[in-house]
């Protein structure tokens, strides 16, 4: 599905989405022509979802990052992982193995504001166990951004 070429464009892009297709033409060593079709066509087949900024969540008010193991009642993982990523401080929901159903990444702005995550989200109905890691320190973050209604 993807060659040599394409792995190369999006190699680039992945690092700068705003570079021209001129610049990278030049960097694979193919046409501004090729590098323009075979992203749109990466685009068509939706390889390519979209392009975005990667935030910084703590220099925009961010300041605390979680990750929450959830057990959730038999029957309501659609659901109830539905209602948790309806809310804005929420990065990721994922489905999981292991002792846990779901595995929550969320944002919060300080200690209160993650109180009221845990009061609010963390206690639906539904929930029948959680078990909040507060992450200390960040050795590699590659997320490409944050939910639009957050910053």
């Amino acid at each position: 599905m993807l060659d040599v070429t394409d792995r190369a464009i999006l190699t680039i892009l992945f690092t700068n989405a705003t570079i021209s297709n001129r610049t990278v033409a030049e960097m694979v060593g193919v046409s501004q022509g090729t590098v323009s079709n075979r992203i749109k066509r990466m685009e068509k087949l939706g390889i390519i979802e979209g392009y975005s900024i990667r935030l910084n969540p703590e220099k925009i008010g961010w300041r605390m990052t979680v990750v929450v193991g959830i057990r959730i009642e038999k029957g309501r993982l659609l659901e109830i992982q539905g209602k948790i990523a309806e809310d804005p401080r929420v990065v990721s929901v994922y489905d999981v193995t292991g002792d846990y159903d779901s595995m929550v990444v969320a944002l919060a702005r300080d200690r209160e504001d993650l109180n009221n995550f845990t009061k609010t989200v963390l206690s639906l109905d539904g929930i029948e166990r959680s078990h909040t890691h507060m992450v200390l320190n960040t050795v590699k973050n590659t997320w490409i951004g944050i939910p639009k209604d957050i910053v």
